[in-house]
């Protein structure tokens, strides 16, 4: 078996979970076969007027490489 990992960014106005969410869910609706384990590789924020405005997640999520011969 073969994986690819890519990275994805989750922005949120709401949360470093929501961020995450967003992310993942935004990957399970175009790749199949994604592992259930992604890694959170850099979170950061953008602070306005004394408090945090948005959250970016940078995530990693594996998925397995669908192989066409076996198909």
């Amino acid at each position: 078996m073969v994986e690819k990992t890519i990275e994805l960014t989750g922005i949120s106005t709401n949360s470093i979970e929501d961020a995450v969410g967003l992310a993942v869910a935004r990957a399970a609706a175009t790749l199949e076969g994604i592992k259930p384990e992604v890694e959170i590789e850099r979170i950061s924020a953008i602070v306005e007027d004394g408090g945090v405005k948005t959250w970016r997640v940078r995530i990693r999520v594996s998925f397995a490489v669908q192989d066409p011969m076996h198909e």
